[in-house]
């Protein structure tokens, strides 16, 4: 059994702190019976680290003070009744220990991993499908109920001189769908994002033109006029080369553990009822 000092324990427990809450700072919010109410305290009690204490209304300030000084308070109480001889504290307090040596180990093992600059080349190269973009869209669209209704809209636009302002006072006046007070404008969007049929009509048509014939879809007949579009392409190396390195470090990692649990294993004298 591995024996720990009260001293190493502090120590341990200090790791650990600084490796869950590195990006807390020391500042405090008060105190209770003279022990400081800290960051580290509310973001226990947060258990969120998206959640920015400092920018929450009082209201909910207060809410969290008051849930520390009521754990404080408590957790001075549980000490003062003597609980550190009771036999669970004693269980809890071992297993807290054997946790805490494997989450610092595994910590300092990490460390010991590293990619090189070609390892991420390489998975970039091999990987490429994995950064494509694909091919982005601008457009608008005049929905319809029916495709007599929309062919009616195609005649309107093709006797028309500028098509986009005639388009978008149709789009306003006669479109059923939710971008029709906007003149029919989606924004930009990958053409994954849309149904099939729609993402293929908008995407043959080129900068400034509309669909000839009504698109059919799920949701009626559409009447598509694209704005702009960028083709399909790959995000460069330097843009992913962080997230590959993260992805290359996570698999050595774990291989690297994995390769000393079996060392291990072929030790051990394990027993399995």
């Amino acid at each position: 059994m591995i024996k720990f000092t009260s001293k190493k324990l502090v120590s341990s427990l200090i790791a650990t702190i600084a490796i869950s809450a590195a990006s807390l700072n020391a500042a405090d919010y008060g105190s209770v019976n003279g022990q400081k109410i800290t960051k580290e305290d509310v973001a226990i009690v947060l258990r969120n680290p998206n959640i920015n204490f400092d920018s929450l209304p009082k209201k909910s300030k207060d809410k969290i003070i008051d849930q520390i000084i009521e754990r404080k308070l408590l957790t001075q109480k549980a000490k003062d009744s003597g609980v550190a001889s009771d036999v669970a504290y004693k269980d809890a307090l071992e297993k807290l220990k054997n946790d805490l040596a494997l989450e610092v180990w595994m910590q300092k093992e990490y460390k010991k991993v590293s990619v090189t600059e070609s390892e991420q080349k390489e998975f970039y190269n091999k990987n490429k499908a994995q950064f494509k973009v694909p091919t982005t869209l601008e457009a608008r669209h005049i929905l319809t109920k029916t495709e007599a209704d929309a062919k009616a809209i195609i005649k309107e636009l093709n006797k028309a001189g500028n098509k986009k302002d005639k388009f978008i006072a149709l789009a306003k006046s006669k479109s059923t769908g939710p971008s029709g007070p906007k003149g029919g404008y989606l924004g930009t969007f990958p053409e994954t994002q849309m149904v099939p049929e729609f993402s293929k009509a908008a995407k043959a048509l080129g900068k400034g033109k509309y669909s000839k014939t009504p698109v059919k879809t799920q949701f009626g007949y559409h009447v598509i006029y694209l704005e702009d579009k960028k083709p399909e392409s790959t995000m460069a190396y330097d843009k992913v080369k962080n997230k590959i390195k993260q992805v290359l470090l996570q698999e050595k990692f774990s291989k690297h553990v994995k390769k000393q649990a079996d060392s291990l294993r072929k030790k051990a004298k394990i027993v399995i009822k």
